[in-house]
């Protein structure tokens, strides 16, 4: 579990007297070194956890709206960039955040139904081929669509690329394969985010209560 009181890191800082002007919005590895134009592509498209005041996860918001939040007090920084990225602007440096903490509690109603991603299909079978155990990397249906297989949570399954060749349109019992348990839909609130996460950073795993694949 996480820690319920971690130690609040300084998420804005004002620019030190005489520093050279950046454009908004220029980002600095943590030696002051900005980072090339591909690398900023990149950080324009980084998403950061949101947290609700339980800590409990509420979405993955876009790095823009999360620093929108910090720069206005309705949130508080609870883990910074890993690589310790900065964000520069004509008057301030941001450090960039990973996980972020709304100041005020947020009540968000409980939906069960969790959408069926391949995202989400793949992390609940720990992206491991259900039918022998290799690397996952395609999902595929147990009673297949042509026969009248649903695409839901229960008829579906992580696959490597050549059992899903392999068992093609076939059934389980046409090839004499078994398996090893019964897929079921994920419970949980915080598998609404991870179903429509593809990439998490590592230090969101603790709020998500799911361990690295």
């Amino acid at each position: 579990m996480p820690d319920r009181h971690p130690r609040r890191q300084p998420a804005v800082q004002s620019a030190p007297a005489g520093a050279a002007r950046r454009s908004p919005g220029a980002l600095s590895n943590g030696t002051g070194q900005r980072t090339n134009g591909q690398s900023q592509t990149s950080w324009r498209k980084r998403r950061v956890l949101l947290l609700n005041t339980t800590f409990e996860p509420l979405t993955a918001l876009p790095l823009r709206r999360a620093i929108v939040l910090l720069v206005c007090g309705k949130a508080e920084v609870v883990h910074c960039d890993s690589a310790g990225m900065v964000l520069h602007s004509a008057s301030r440096a941001i450090e960039v955040p990973s996980v972020i903490r709304l100041s005020r509690f947020v009540k968000v109603p409980y939906h069960s139904n969790i959408p069926l991603t391949r995202a989400g299909l793949l992390l609940r079978d720990n992206y491991r081929c259900v039918y022998c155990g290799a690397r996952a990397e395609t999902i595929d249906h147990v009673v297949p669509r042509s026969r009248g297989g649903t695409h839901s949570w229960d008829n579906c399954v992580a696959s490597c690329a050549k059992c899903n060749h392999r068992k093609a349109d076939k059934t389980l019992s046409e090839l004499g394969w078994e398996l090893p348990v019964v897929p079921r839909a994920p419970r949980g609130r915080h598998w609404r985010l991870l179903a429509r996460l593809s990439d998490a950073d590592p230090q969101w795993l603790p709020y998500l209560g799911k361990p690295a694949a």
